[in-house]
């Protein structure tokens, strides 16, 4: 037979998962330097460029 489990518990333990999940993400976008975040744009803003000049110019 099945474990009897609170349903109300369970969603409380799924939903502090995510916040932490969360949390972790916007700790690494915010805890970076003024530096750091300006070399993950430059880099962003090179990769975009060397993908749009490897594009075909015919695209039917």
């Amino acid at each position: 037979m099945a474990e009897v489990i609170n349903l109300r518990m369970a969603r409380k333990t799924r939903d502090r998962a995510e916040a932490e999940a969360k949390a972790a993400a916007n700790r690494a976008r915010h805890g970076q330097s003024k530096a750091e975040r300006a070399r993950q744009k430059s880099d962003a803003e090179r990769a975009t460029r060397l993908l749009d000049g490897a594009e075909r110019e015919d695209n039917r």
